[in-house]
């Protein structure tokens, strides 16, 4: 048999290790972290201080000098994971003839005899933060025995394969029940609730280093920039609301206070340079006359700035839940900035939802009760924006006013059905302001279903396809 090819190994900071802090910092700033000059220049006295003898206490400390926010902490550990790797190649800590019974000598082919290695290293650690090298040993032969596969970039790693081959959920059961058998044949519920608890931990935990240690080999093999690409996950204000998962979406809810406090610091900044008002002509001519006609002393008008009435109509169907939901949390948080807001959801029928969204209610409750609670469907189910606009008009003909700013939230796809364009040309024209926010791609306005180019003619519509997005729009239709 041929001996295997090995792609020589890189070196891991060819410009040193100034320059390979750098690009790490270029790589944080091209996943949307804001690392600045004094925040890089922190770090590199970090690296100074702490040196590279401890990995973990080298990431607390660079994370410590470049983080703003904590819900950037996923992101930067997948970024130092691949600038930092804990080792190189296939990071065996034992040789073969040395081995002897130890878990990382057995052969590749048997599977059954690595799982039950595997779940005996995972029985013998009792806290997650003590695994040993051992195991990390073994989860490094596991990728490398059956997460291996050949792409036409040559070799590369999968960690689906690598965990099918192990099998997890059935070593979660015989793991669990390992947990259970000190407590004899009828544990008490709460045992059995902490022994679960502590199964599922174990096995998230195996779960994340096997993806750790693919990203890992995988970026020896085909360079950190293809990993960068496909294997880190993204900022929540970055991440598409239509292509979010559950998981992001409650990540982005966490989101919405920082936002919010930026906007509303924003708007308090332009509120306060708007005050000196504008030139009053008439009264500065009138006060020029003791002074021959020459204006020395500029009069200024006082202005009078008032918090418009803020409507919000909102599309709630599955399609788009997730980004009226969010939408909907952002508006709450800035309710302060308006005299008063009123909130109205519909799939295919309008109601008013306002009492839900109380100062004190809470949100993720709020809008999980719209879909229970409100009556958003008197028909099919599916959305449809033209009957909803008329059920609004018929039901609140008055909520529109010259002191109101509508905003619209959906995708516009009305299942092919009357859009009814008067009734919202309607609406706009009652309206101070009227804006619809559409979390779908621009480049997808008007494909299949979609009525957005027909609802673009009538009312100004802004793409708003993550938080990040949105925010941007918000912050430029506040009213000052």
């Amino acid at each position: 048999m041929a001996p295997r090819r090995v792609r020589p190994q890189q070196p891991l900071a060819p410009h040193g290790i100034p320059g390979h802090l750098v690009e790490f910092v270029e790589a944080l700033r091209g996943q949307g972290i804001s690392v600045g000059p004094s925040e890089t220049v922190d770090a590199g006295r970090v690296m100074t201080v702490l040196g590279l003898g401890d990995r973990e206490v080298l990431r607390e400390g660079i994370a410590c000098a470049v983080l703003r926010r904590p819900d950037h902490r996923d992101t930067f550990d997948a970024l130092f994971d691949l600038w930092f790797p804990a080792a190189l190649g296939a990071k065996t800590v034992l040789d073969d003839d040395e081995a002897g019974d130890d878990p990382q000598g057995l052969p590749p082919e048997d599977v059954e005899a690595m799982r039950a290695a595997l779940l005996d290293l995972l029985s013998d650690n009792a806290e997650l933060a003590d695994l040993d090298e051992r195991l990390a040993a073994m989860i490094a032969q596991i990728v490398e025995a059956y997460g291996r596969y050949n792409s036409s970039r040559g070799p590369s790693y999968s960690s689906y394969q690598a965990l099918k081959a192990m099998n997890l959920d059935d070593l979660e059961g015989r793991l669990l029940a390992g947990l259970l058998a000190p407590y004899g044949d009828e544990p008490t519920p709460t045992q059995e609730q902490i022994a679960k608890a502590l199964a599922a931990q174990r096995i998230t935990q195996l779960r994340k280093m096997v993806e750790g240690e693919t990203k890992r080999r995988t970026a020896e093999q085909l360079g950190r920039d293809h990993v960068q690409m496909y294997g880190v996950p993204q900022l929540a204000e970055n991440v598409e609301f239509l292509r979010a998962s559950g998981e992001q979406l409650r990540q982005m809810q966490r989101v919405v206070k920082p936002l919010a406090r930026m906007l509303a610091t924003r708007l308090a900044a332009r509120r306060r340079r708007s005050r000196s008002g504008e030139i009053d002509l008439r009264k500065t001519l009138r006060k020029s006359m003791s002074t021959g006609g020459v204006p020395i002393d500029v009069v200024l008008k006082k202005p009078h700035p008032a918090r418009p009435e803020l409507v919000v109509l909102c599309d709630v169907s599955g399609s788009v839940a997730g980004f009226s939901h969010f939408t909907l949390m952002l508006v709450h948080a800035l309710r302060q900035q308006f005299s008063r807001v009123r909130v109205f959801a519909f799939i295919d029928t309008t109601d008013e939802v306002t009492e839900l969204f109380g100062p004190d209610a809470d949100l993720a409750v709020a809008v999980q009760r719209i879909t229970r609670e409100a009556g958003v469907y008197t028909r099919d189910g599916h959305s449809d924006y033209g009957h909803a606009f008329a059920s609004f008009m018929d039901r609140w003909p008055n909520a529109l006013s010259p002191r109101s700013s509508l905003l619209v939230l959906g995708d516009g796809r009305n299942n092919y059905r009357n859009p009814e364009l008067d009734l919202l040309s309607h609406m706009v024209n009652s309206a101070r302001h009227a804006h619809w926010l559409n979390p779908e791609p621009k480049h997808l306005w008007g494909s299949g279903d979609s009525a957005a180019p027909r609802y673009q003619d009538v009312i100004t519509m802004h793409e708003c396809r993550s938080a990040k997005q949105l925010a941007s729009v918000i912050d430029q239709l506040l009213p000052v």
